[in-house]
């Protein structure tokens, strides 16, 4: 018998070791709200700096945090769990060790209204817990920052000297001010 990808034995590649740019740019462009589960108020940690990213993108942004929960961060109320969301979200991000992902999955799919999107961050796989969102109906992606693969796509990474993937012979707007925003739309850069 040949096993499936899912099944795929140690070693060899599964269907979540690469995802098509065109299933990520889809999912993002789908998206609008995110629970950033594993938020953090030290401006110096990934998950501080993928959220004000994200918020700056035009995603509602709701972090996710026991130790914050009623704080503000970046303009957002911290939720201290899944559960005490105060509406549904398209997308549950991860940023949290693996161990911690298959019962956050788990409270995830256990909500009246589940994602349409659980998004473990770069370093967190759960194999297991993406098998039991996937037969919900729910979109895995693991291994992966949503920053990144948005900057990726948009061009924006391009900027700083990272093969983007994109050939462009336009010339560059720059924002009036600021920093300059690119999007993953086909339409150019974001209006703030």
């Amino acid at each position: 018998m040949i096993p499936t990808l899912d099944q795929a034995p140690a070693g060899l590649p599964t269907r979540h070791d690469r995802y098509a740019d065109a299933d990520i740019r889809a999912i993002l462009q789908a998206t609008r709200s995110i629970a950033l589960v594993g938020a953090s108020a030290n401006p110096a940690r990934p998950s501080w700096i993928v959220l004000k990213y994200l918020l700056a993108r035009g995603f509602a942004v709701t972090p996710v945090n026991p130790g914050l929960a009623g704080q503000e961060l970046l303009g957002r109320t911290v939720a201290s769990s899944l559960k005490g969301l105060p509406e549904p979200v398209d997308m549950v991000e991860i940023f949290r060790n693996s161990s911690a992902a298959g019962p956050l999955v788990d409270e995830a799919l256990a909500l009246a209204t589940p994602p349409k999107v659980i998004w473990m961050q770069l370093g967190v796989r759960d194999d297991a817990a993406a098998a039991r969102a996937e037969a919900q109906g729910v979109t895995v992606i693991m291994n992966r920052c949503p920053k990144i693969e948005y900057g990726r796509l948009s061009g924006e990474i391009g900027w700083t000297g990272v093969n983007s993937r994109i050939i462009s012979a336009k010339k560059p707007r720059l924002a009036a001010k600021g920093v300059q925003k690119l999007t993953i739309e086909s339409r150019g850069p974001r209006k703030d």
